[in-house]
């Protein structure tokens, strides 16, 4: 069967060889973005449907694409509405290395609606759950406790508030039984000067706490108060707007049980009472305290000597395979928080002191940057980066489908440069400092000249989102890497088309070409790194015992010696190229590097990771020399300037940060 994505269409299946939708008349799409092929709605919002789709380049896995239907034009509600569809992907990718949180696989836009694709977790809700089996005895509740509260912590400890947690946001994943925590569309980033901020009044009635639905403040004892709401409702089958008495101002929960014979022990009973307060003071104010409390009633509690306990919860999350979500679009166009800016834009640098050396020269220690300037003309997520080899030009591109150029001393912007029509995923510039070059989510590499903006020439032939551009460093040639699976080699000055590479198993994610003009190294979701001669253009090895994710990241040493890379499984390696072997893996980022950079003499090597920081290392050593935490956001690309004293880095927070030595 093929569906119909016109998210108004009554009747969206239709069989195979259709072209049209014989309901609504929509030209049908039979592999979404190429690779995901969707069979069916299972959930409707108020801005769009979930569908539950196969993933062609994952084996056919199943997963759920949720997809933000209305047009991206129009008015400020929906303007709000999108940035909040662009929160929940930001939220997952922070997040969804938990393994009770669900994975985010993919973001984009396609045909003016957006997409956010996540990991398919097959299971019931605890709603479902109520519906079958009936209300909640103590132990089934406590078990809800013990396998909610470590993911809060966790969600908790990331500085972020789930702010809707409901029983229908509750999934018990069938194969091991453990419930994961979905649908982070309304999520707030937690921060000193934003908790106490109001923003958009935002949650589920009966489940938000008064603090949330008055002035939209949200704190982590609002989660504790949602998930003891949770637990009432489960518990009795009432909805919790109905068990409080608000002339008396108290919960009749108990009296609710009571009424149907039913009791509970009064060690869990004065948890729920207290997870319930009405005032933030008088709550729990983290699900640490809440964990400590509900493992001295288990220990005492008769029940926990029963046939089948529950264990009690610890503040590490039990391990468990990535999960995904099954909920529908968020119900309301609702504003993404307002995140407050560092207090200044002199960011921590934590592991570095404070003596100055030129970091070209001696990558040691003792090393200090300061952040610059902060480029704020991005709309969406800054995903490239680059600098020019006279490090005064800086170039950017993201989501918003443009590339913006910036002069490095003063921060100005000087242009924008508009032509690709979809997200813009690598920038690279040409040694001699005139060409600028960009891949796109729509499948093309285009040349541009720096001085002026003009568009060279557009390079067509990949026929899936471009991932990775790299310049030779004599400026002859021009490399690029696909999700079609395949690099392609180009004559960068009339962009002629001279080999291209194929029979990869995984999209590329990145590609590097060494000094000498003799390989090409790819890098991408197969976990793999490959090497290829550019003289015989056959490949020449597989590198062993490699990253167990995504390479996200390749880059060659000056000397031609050394590879480094980096992964989504959160480690840098570094390789001897002439032999293949790990040099030595670098470990410290929490969460997927997703870029890497070198300084000109190969000592300096810079890492972005989407646990928002920037690190950097002595690569001769393999030491980490400092870290710079000034996103709010992941980090998304780095480039560095060729003597290493100026540092660019873009983030999913839309901002640019350029980052000065000394």
């Amino acid at each position: 069967m093929t569906c119909c994505l016109n998210p108004d269409c009554q009747h969206p299946q239709n069989a195979d060889e259709a072209e049209f939708c014989l309901s609504c008349g929509t030209k049908l799409i039979p592999l979404l973005r190429g690779r995901y092929r969707v069979m069916r709605p299972i959930g409707q919002g108020g801005f769009g449907r979930t569908y539950l789709a196969a993933d062609d380049d994952r084996l056919k896995a199943w997963c759920v694409i949720k997809q933000f239907s209305p047009q991206l034009q129009g008015t400020k509600a929906l303007e709000k509405a999108v940035k909040l569809f662009e929160q929940e992907a930001v939220r997952l990718n922070e997040l969804g290395e938990h393994p009770q949180i669900p994975a985010l696989l993919a973001y984009f836009e396609h045909d003016q609606r957006l997409y956010l694709v996540q990991q398919f977790i097959e299971g019931n809700t605890l709603l479902q759950e109520l519906a079958q089996n009936g209300v909640f005895i103590e132990q089934r509740i406590r078990e809800v406790l013990a396998g909610i509260l470590p993911i809060l912590k966790f969600v908790h400890d990331h500085q972020v508030i789930h702010r809707d947690i409901t029983p229908s946001n509750i999934i018990r994943r069938k194969f091991d039984n453990k419930l994961v925590l979905i649908d982070f569309g309304v999520a707030k980033l937690l921060s000193i000067e934003t908790a106490a901020q109001p923003g958009t009044k935002i949650g589920t009635e009966g489940y938000a706490p008064i603090e949330q639905l008055r002035s939209g403040k949200a704190y982590p004892a609002s989660d504790i108060y949602s998930l003891g709401a949770t637990c009432l409702f489960l518990m009795t089958q009432i909805k919790p707007e109905d068990l409080y008495d608000p002339l008396e101002g108290r919960w009749l929960w108990r009296d609710r049980l009571s009424e149907k014979g039913r009791t509970i022990s009064e060690p869990i009973a004065q948890i729920l009472d207290k997870m319930l307060k009405d005032l933030v003071s008088e709550r729990y104010a983290s699900a640490d305290a809440v964990m400590k409390d509900l493992r001295t009633a288990l220990s005492r509690s008769p029940i926990a000597a029963s046939r089948n306990p529950v264990a009690p919860p610890t503040a590490s999350a039990p391990p468990a395979p990535s999960v995904a979500s099954n909920s529908p679009v968020s119900r309301s166009p609702i504003s993404q928080p307002n995140v407050s800016k560092p207090p200044s834009n002199q960011p921590r640098v934590s592991g570095a002191p404070t003596s100055r050396a030129p970091v070209s020269r001696q990558p040691a220690s003792a090393q200090t940057w300061h952040c610059l300037h902060t480029l704020t003309g991005h709309s969406r997520w800054v995903t490239a980066v680059a600098i020019s080899p006279d490090a005064q030009t800086i170039a950017s591109g993201g989501l918003d489908d443009s590339i913006k150029i910036w002069e490095r001393t003063t921060g100005s912007l000087l242009q924008t440069l508009t032509g690709h029509h979809k997200p813009i995923n690598c920038l690279s510039i040409s040694p001699d400092g005139q060409t600028l070059v960009s891949g796109s989510d729509d499948d093309t590499v285009r040349l541009w000249q720096l001085a002026d903006g003009n568009l060279l020439r557009t390079l067509a032939g990949h026929t899936r989102d471009v991932n990775s551009v790299v310049i030779s460093t004599d400026g002859q040639l021009l490399a690029s890497g696909s999700e079609d699976r395949t690099v392609r080699l180009w004559k960068l000055a009339t962009g002629d088309l001279l080999r291209s590479f194929s029979g990869l198993a995984g999209m590329v994610r990145s590609v590097a070409l060494s000094p000498n003009g003799q390989f090409l190294v790819s890098g991408g979701l197969d976990n793999q790194i490959k090497l290829w001669s550019l003289r015989t253009n056959e490949p020449v090895r597989t590198l062993p015992n490699g990253h167990f994710n995504s390479v996200n990241a390749v880059v060659i040493t000056p000397d031609g010696k050394t590879l480094v890379s980096g992964s989504k499984d959160k480690t840098i390696k570094v390789w001897d190229l002439a032999t293949g072997a790990v040099v030595r893996t670098l470990a410290g980022h929490m969460d997927s590097v997703n870029a890497i950079a070198l300084s000109g003499d190969g000592k300096l090597l810079i890492s972005g990771s989407s646990d928002t920081t920037i690190k950097l290392w002595n690569l001769e050593a393999g030491s980490l020399m400092g870290t710079l935490t000034a996103h709010i956001s992941a980090v998304n690309a780095v480039a560095l300037a060729a003597d290493g004293q100026v540092l660019v880095s873009g983030s999913s927070d839309s901002k640019v940060k350029v980052w000065q030595l000394g």
